[in-house]
C-alpha cells in the first residue's frame, strides 16, 4: 500500500509515479478503494462497484497512456461498459439489472488512456436535472456540506473527486452538467466544443451534449480532453492547433475579456458566485489582459430559453423511447419519478415541426452570438447563480432553470466552457468561475485556466472528511 498522501495528487503526477517505479498500479487502486469504503456511506457517490475486476486489471499489463494506473469513475449515465450493471437512475432498468452488451466507445477511449474504473458514480434519473437526487439510489452529498447538493447530472463524479475519492472521472454536459457539479463541489469541468470529443451512439442528435471529466487539475482536463478527441463527429470541431496538455503553462497572450454577472435567464445571483466572478476579472487584470463589462445580448434571449428547453424535452422522449426498443417493452408512467414522465410526455406532445422550428431558431441565435467572439476573446461568469443548494430544493422547483442559469446558452452555442474553483467565501461554500472561449478554442481556455491555476492555486482546498 502506498504510504505517501496520493489523494493529494492529480491524475497526471500518480501516473508519473506509477512509471518511475514509485508506486504500482495495484497499490493506487487499493489505496482508491480504501478511501471509498471510508467515506462514499457519508457521500452515496459511487453505486456501481467493480472493485475487484479493477484490482486484476491493475495486476495485469495497461496501456502506456497519459493516465496509465490512475483509478478512474465512469458516470452511470453513457459510461457504459460491457457487462457492468448500467440503470442510470431508473427503476426500470435496475429491476431488471441491466448489464450493456457492448462498452461505449468513450469508456474504451478512457481505458486507452490508461485509466482503471472502479465503477460508476450516482446520477439523476436519465441524468435530466441539475441535481444528483434520484429516487432509486437517493442523494449524493457535497461533501462540502452533507446537507446540500453536488449539483448535477454528473454530481455523483463531482462529489467523489472533491472528496479525493479519485482525481479525474467521468462526467457529461447537456446543460451544465459538468460545470454546474464542478461549481458546486470546487473542482474543474470542462464542457468542450461541439464534436470535439466521442460520444455515446446513443446520444440524440440535437446537438447540446458533450463528454468529459471531471478533475482537480486543469493538466488533467487537458490530457483527458486530447484522449477523448475524435475527428470523426457529426459536427466535426476545428483541428487545434497541437495536444491541450502543452497549452498548460502556455502564454496566452493579452487577451480582451467580457465580464458578465447577470443570470442569462433572469435568475437572482448570488453574492458569492457574483464575487467570484468579479475578483477573476480582477485577477486576469493584474495579469495582463483588458476586461470590459460585455456579453452577447443574444444569450439573454428569451427565445433561446424557450427553444432550448424543447430541445431538452425532444432529448427526454427520444431517451424514453431508446430505452422502450431496448427493455422489449413500452417505457411507461410506472417506470419512472414524477418529474421524468412530466419531461417525457412534454417531448412525445411536440410536433416534428415545432421542434425543428426551436433547432431552427436556436442555430440563427447561436450565430449572432458567437459573432461577439470576433471582438472579444473571452467571456468571464459566474459559473452557478447559487452555490449547492440544500437537498430537495432544486427538486421542488426543477423548472426554474436556475441550476443553468449561466451554463445552457453554451450548450445551445456549442462553445467549449471552463468551471474553475475560484471562488472560496468564508461559508465554506465554493464558486465556480466560468470562462468562455470561442468556437473550438479549448486552447485558449487551458492556457488561461492553467495561468489562473498557477495565480491562485486551489489543490489545498479539500472538504472536511
Amino acid at each position: 500500500m502506498a504510504v505517501f498522501p496520493t489523494e493529494h495528487l492529480d491524475g497526471i503526477a500518480l501516473a508519473s509515479l506509477v512509471r518511475r517505479g514509485e508506486v504500482t498500479p495495484r497499490e493506487l487502486v487499493d489505496d482508491a478503494i480504501s478511501r471509498i469504503e471510508r467515506l462514499d456511506p457519508q457521500l452515496n457517490a459511487v453505486i456501481h462497484r467493480q472493485f475487484e475486476r479493477a484490482r486484476a486489471e491493475a495486476d495485469q499489463p495497461l496501456p502506456d497512456g497519459p493516465f496509465s494506473g490512475v483509478p478512474f469513475l465512469l458516470k452511470d449515465y453513457k459510461g457504459r461498459e460491457a457487462g457492468e450493471s448500467y440503470h442510470m437512475g431508473c427503476r426500470a432498468l435496475a429491476d431488471i439489472d441491466y448489464r450493456p452488451r457492448s462498452s461505449a466507445p468513450l469508456s474504451l477511449a478512457l481505458r486507452a488512456a490508461g485509466f482503471i474504473p472502479l465503477g460508476r458514480t450516482n446520477v439523476p434519473e436519465m441524468a435530466l436535472m441539475g441535481t444528483t437526487e434520484p429516487e432509486l439510489y437517493g442523494p449524493t452529498h457535497n461533501p462540502w456540506d452533507l446537507q446540500r447538493s453536488p449539483g448535477g447530472s454528473s454530481g455523483g463524479s463531482a462529489a467523489a473527486v472533491a472528496a479525493r475519492l479519485v482525481p479525474v472521472a467521468h462526467a457529461n454536459d447537456i446543460s451544465g452538467s459538468i460545470r454546474i457539479p464542478a461549481a458546486q463541489c470546487g473542482i474543474v469541468g470542462l464542457k468542450p466544443t461541439r464534436g470535439r470529443v466521442i460520444l455515446s451512439a446513443y446520444d440524440p442528435p440535437v446537438g447540446m451534449n458533450a463528454e468529459g471529466v471531471v478533475s482537480i487539475s486543469v493538466r488533467d482536463t487537458a490530457a483527458a480532453l486530447d484522449a477523448i478527441s475524435t475527428t470523426s463527429a457529426w459536427w466535426p470541431a476545428p483541428a487545434l492547433p497541437r495536444p491541450l496538455l502543452q497549452e498548460v503553462g502556455a502564454d496566452p497572450g493579452r487577451l480582451r475579456i467580457g465580464l458578465w454577472t447577470t443570470a442569462f435567464n433572469g435568475s437572482d445571483v448570488d453574492t458569492g458566485c457574483r464575487e467570484a466572478a468579479e475578483d477573476a476579472a480582477t485577477l486576469l487584470e493584474s495579469l495582463g489582459h483588458q476586461v470590459t463589462v460585455a456579453a452577447p445580448a443574444e444569450l439573454s434571449s428569451d427565445e433561446l430559453w424557450t427553444c432550448a428547453r424543447i430541445a431538452m424535452l425532444a432529448t427526454a422522449a427520444n431517451e424514453a423511447d431508446a430505452w422502450t426498443e431496448r427493455l422489449g417493452r413500452p417505457m411507461g408512467e410506472a417506470d419512472v419519478e414524477a418529474a421524468t414522465w412530466k419531461m417525457i410526455a412534454g417531448g412525445r406532445a411536440l410536433s416534428a415541426t415545432t421542434l425543428l422550428g426551436a433547432l431552427e431558431r436556436l442555430q440563427a441565435l447561436s450565430a449572432a452570438a458567437l459573432s461577439w467572439w470576433s471582438e472579444f476573446d473571452l467571456l468571464v461568469s459566474p459559473t452557478t447563480a447559487v452555490p449547492g443548494p440544500l437537498l430537495g430544493e432544486y427538486k421542488r422547483n426543477y423548472t426554474s432553470g436556475l441550476g443553468s442559469a449561466f451554463t445552457r446558452p453554451f450548450n445551445v452555442t456549442g462553445q467549449p466552457a471552463l468551471s474553475l474553483p475560484l471562488g472560496w467565501p468564508g461559508d465554506g461554500l465554493p464558486r465556480g468561475v466560468q470562462l468562455v472561449a470561442g468556437y473550438g478554442r479549448e486552447d485558449v481556455l487551458i492556457r488561461v485556466g492553467s495561468q489562473l491555476e498557477t495565480a491562485s492555486p486551489w489543490a489545498h482546498h479539500v472538504p472536511p472528511s
